[in-house]
């Protein structure tokens, strides 16, 4: 690192900056920057000006992914990134940490008296929550290839609408999504900043860690249907209750995650008619499993599958199963990870590491490009929450370490 970069970097600025944007989209009951809106496209907006300040090419992809690059002396190019959307009345730092501390790193490598030895680029990923269709990582699965455009086209927000239509309000065709995979031509690494969004951190009395990989998951929609009947006249014991099907399964589907030391949850539930008078003929909810280990987490989906089919079978039920989202466990490039720690033993004197239990689009990247993070402690471990917090020591120092070791990776040789 050159002492005019080392000079024109500043972590204070970077959450002068997380706290505008905080001013602009969020307020008492949280983060408003649900993805494909009007707050998150406020959002962008702010990033685009402060990216109209540096000498770089700015351009939205066929994802609606928004990148700035900045050329460097070979085309090889490191890419850090994160993203601004975040969940209805969500935390202010969840996401949109690494999107400015990546800024904050972008700043230092423009103010340099020379280009760096690699090329480097800012991203910030659209829909990386899925908040909206349930679709986690949208746009860094549209850059690697892992979306099913099939099942992307069948999705409908909680009002009805389509996915499609939607996402085409802001520029991105689904038919034209795989165009956006040619961004990873010359990419040779991806770092990624973000809070921890668990209390482990906390816990150890730490500021900061190092990430070893991210959890698998499996995400799928699970349909029980019985049939619909008078509250007041079908006896108990003749009842076809979807409701009560599902309530079984959910039972078991927290034991499966004790049994294997992973995390299941049911996340969200529906009932149709849905009226205090009827019993429920059909019963939606969603399930989400995740494990750090591939064999157990296919165990778990094995055990999950039987248990709704016993549950069902119980309540006199059918049960289908819609499949949502899945990913593998992740483990990180270890070159990456060793410069991660460096950087973390650097600023604050340990070399703590752990997974993450959360998705990152560093979980679709790690596919295919050398990938690692850096962690932030979490207040409590808190997060998806207006609650979530952490101090800003603990970004400053998130962002020191995350600049440190981004450095390192773009003036390889």
């Amino acid at each position: 690192m050159t002492a005019a970069a080392a000079t024109a970097f500043d972590a204070r600025r970077a959450i002068r900056n997380l706290r505008e944007l905080a001013d602009r989209t969020g307020g008492p009951a949280g983060s408003r920057r649900l993805c494909w809106t009007p707050e998150w496209a406020e959002a962008r907006a702010l990033l685009r000006e402060e990216l109209s300040t540096l000498p770089v090419e700015v351009e939205q992809d066929e994802a609606g992914n928004l990148w700035a690059y900045l050329k460097g002396q070979s085309a090889e190019t490191v890419v850090v990134g994160s993203h601004l959307d975040s969940v209805p009345a969500g935390g202010w730092l969840d996401g949109a940490l690494g999107v400015m501390g990546g800024l904050e790193v972008l700043r230092s490598l423009a103010a340099a008296p020379t280009p760096p030895k690699r090329s480097f680029a800012l991203v910030d990923w659209a829909d990386e929550e899925g908040a909206r269709f349930s679709r986690s990582l949208f746009g860094s699965g549209a850059v690697v290839g892992t979306l099913d455009i099939e099942i992307l086209r069948g999705l409908e927000d909680r009002n009805g609408e389509a996915l499609p239509d939607v996402v085409a309000r802001h520029g991105v065709s689904l038919d034209a999504l795989d165009g956006c995979r040619t961004r990873l031509e010359h990419v040779v690494a991806y770092l990624e900043l973000h809070i921890e969004q668990g209390p482990v951190l906390e816990h150890e009395g730490l500021g900061i860690g190092v990430v070893t990989g991210t959890v698998g998951i499996e995400r799928e929609r699970l349909v029980f249907s019985g049939q619909a009947a008078h509250a007041g006249t079908m006896p108990m014991g003749m009842r076809r209750d979807s409701l009560r099907a599902m309530s079984r399964f959910a039972l078991e589907l927290a034991e499966i995650g004790k049994r294997h030391n992973g995390v299941t949850t049911v996340g969200s539930v529906s009932c149709w008619p849905g009226v205090v008078t009827a019993v429920p003929g059909t019963t939606t909810c969603t399930m989400d499993m995740r494990h750090i280990d591939a064999d157990a987490l296919a165990a778990m989906f094995a055990e999950a599958k039987a248990a709704a089919q016993a549950a069902a079978d119980a309540e006199d039920c059918t049960v289908e199963l819609e499949h949502i989202f899945r990913i593998p466990p992740m483990i990180f490039d270890t070159t990456l990870v060793d410069s991660v720690r460096r950087a973390v033993e650097a600023v604050e004197g340990h070399r703590f590491e752990l997974p993450s239990g959360a998705l990152h689009d560093a979980s679709e990247m790690a596919r295919v490009v050398p990938t690692a993070m850096v962690f932030t402690s979490s207040i409590a471990g808190l997060s998806h929450t207006k609650e979530e917090d952490t101090p800003d020591e603990h970004l400053a120092m998130g962002i020191t370490a995350f600049h440190q070791a981004v450095m390192e990776a773009v003036n390889r040789q």
